[in-house]
């Protein structure tokens, strides 16, 4: 009951309502605030956690009410950064938790309350579907400094706790400590554990899978960025190819390769749609973009250094010293099936350097950081100097910190005998990490563990025209309600069935399209809406 008071004084008349009490949740939600976690709770080194802030927040469009806290693990290193997490509880719990992983080198904390991260676009936010969610920022703060985000900063590399954390440790003790969290707040534990990662999440996800299997029930893997090292390796080459004298495309010439491919390959799959979904068939000439003698002579044609730039990031490398995950090369991207290369996050729009520049290739960033902060431990190398297919000096260490990031095994055992499923989608048209790599270790997977045993637990699908996730640039940026299927498929026991992806591109926005299990590719009937799922079919040819 709020009862009015009326205060008359100066002639002027004042209803003060008091506030009006807090609820249950609210209560229990600040009760929260300052809770410790003590070391021995969490399963890894640590020197404690605790929650810096609760915050209630109340129903609304973009999310259910919840309780959002925020929090820190520290470290043992006391020069160390402290893991930051977040945590959001929702009044209503269904029991059962999703971890976000998060993208390049982390640095931030995912939005625990807002959409899927790996997909979709559309859908309400796990927090809203009663999931408890959470995820950390992987160990350290990242700055912006002279790179363009704060996810492409590698600095803390320089330390070996923030390093071992980033490549991993962060993950259990950022999941050990959301745990006890959780418990606490609902006074059981839950019932249900999922994770869900993308690019670097993606990596993430396979630590977690790999080594603590037993944590979690399921898992949904988007491009998974799971040979993180290597796959920098091919950013590093495409970088100094592109720094090399001539060999630079410029924003016009990454056009004019992007539209060649797409006019060549458009209709390959049965419709003119913009879409290249027959990837095995286009086989582009590049030379029919050569410029007349090799040389530049302008934005309608390629000089033979860009063409030169063009096979160094498309075709594969053998690499010519052991790593220590046992990789012996990179697959190279399919630009010349319909990877696009425009844009910042891609080739940039400016020749990589060293120190990097703000307008060059995000991705020539990321190597020059992992080089100069992870592998030498030296801030002021020229990064442009040093070979990644021949590293020199560098050439242990960069194997050493190989072996830390990039999670090479093909051994999920564990998991599967633990009841774990695991979904996976990568685009066909992704130029950060290329599918080839999932391709690659998806057969792995199947020659390690047997198809029938693979099929019992894990999905694997292809989605053409699909760039590198809402970061990326797609012509088909497709959105997946991946949580539901998972979640049925564990907790309901029924496997997917037939998948729809629908395109979330402002142009294109609703077409659908069926999500085919690799190595199927969806055709087009003949007839009917090249918008609707319903004319295509997944086939094998």
């Amino acid at each position: 009951m709020r009862i009015a008071i009326l205060v008359v004084g100066m002639g002027l008349a004042t209803s003060l309502l008091p506030a009006q009490a807090a609820t249950p949740a609210e209560d229990k939600c600040t009760a929260l605030n300052g809770l410790s976690i003590a070391p021995s709770a969490i399963g890894l080194p640590n020197s404690g956690a605790a929650i810096t802030s609760a915050q209630f927040v109340a129903a609304s469009a973009a999310a259910g009410e919840h309780c959002r806290l925020n929090g820190a693990i520290r470290p043992i290193d006391p020069k160390a950064p402290e893991i930051r997490f977040s945590v959001a509880l929702p009044s209503d719990w269904n029991g059962k938790t999703l971890m976000l992983g998060g993208g390049g080198f982390n640095g931030t904390v995912p939005n625990v309350a807002g959409q899927q991260t790996v997909g979709p676009f559309d859908a309400p936010p796990p927090v809203s579907r009663g999931f408890a969610v959470f995820g950390s920022d992987g160990g350290h703060q990242g700055t912006t400094g002279a790179v363009p985000f704060p996810n492409v900063d590698g600095s803390f590399a320089l330390n070996d706790e923030a390093l071992a954390n980033y490549a991993g440790d962060a993950l259990k003790k950022t999941r050990d400590t959301a745990l006890a969290i959780i418990t606490r707040r609902y006074d059981r534990a839950p019932t249900r554990n999922y994770y869900a990662g993308g690019s670097n999440g993606g990596r993430e996800g396979f630590v977690l899978l790999t080594r603590w299997p037993q944590d979690f029930d399921g898992a949904i893997i988007a491009y998974p960025y799971w040979s993180a090292v290597v796959n920098s390796m091919g950013f590093g080459r495409m970088a100094r190819a592109a720094a090399a004298p001539g060999g630079f495309l410029p924003p016009a010439k990454q056009t004019l390769l992007f539209n060649a491919v797409m006019a060549a390959c458009d209709g390959l799959d049965g419709a003119k749609d913009g879409v290249i979904s027959n990837v095995n068939a286009c086989k582009f000439d590049l030379a029919s973009l050569r410029c007349p003698a090799g040389a530049d002579s302008g934005d309608t044609c390629l000089s033979d250094p860009q063409i030169h730039t063009v096979r160094t990031i498309e075709d594969p490398v053998t690499f010519k010293f052991p790593l220590t995950s046992g990789e012996t090369g990179f697959q190279g991207w399919p630009v010349l099936s319909g990877a696009d290369i425009r844009g910042q996050q891609q080739l940039g729009s400016a020749p990589p350097t060293s120190p990097p520049n703000a307008n060059q290739s995000m991705l020539a960033i990321f190597w020059d950081h992992l080089v100069r902060y992870a592998v030498a431990r030296d801030p002021m190398l020229n990064t442009m100097t040093v070979d990644p297919e021949n590293p020199g000096p560098l050439q242990a260490r960069l194997s050493q910190v190989e072996g830390m990031m990039d999670v090479a095994t093909s051994d999920y055992s564990a998991f599967q005998a633990h009841g774990g499923k695991l979904l996976i989608v990568h685009g066909l048209a992704d130029a950060v990490v290329t599918p080839r790599s999932t391709i690659l270790w998806w057969g792995r997977l199947k020659a390690k563990m047997g198809a029938d045993t693979v099929r019992s637990f894990a999905r694997f699908y292809t989605v053409p025209g699909y760039g590198h996730g809402p970061g990326g640039l797609s012509v088909y940026m497709a959105a997946w309600d991946s949580l539901p299927a998972l979640d049925g498929w564990v907790d309901g026991g029924k496997a997917p069935g037939p998948q729809i992806v629908a395109d979330s591109n402002a142009a294109t926005k609703g077409r659908t399209r069926p999500l085919c299990e690799f190595p199927a590719w969806p055709k087009y009937a003949g007839s009917g809406d090249v918008g609707q799922a319903n004319n295509f079919s997944c086939v094998v040819e």
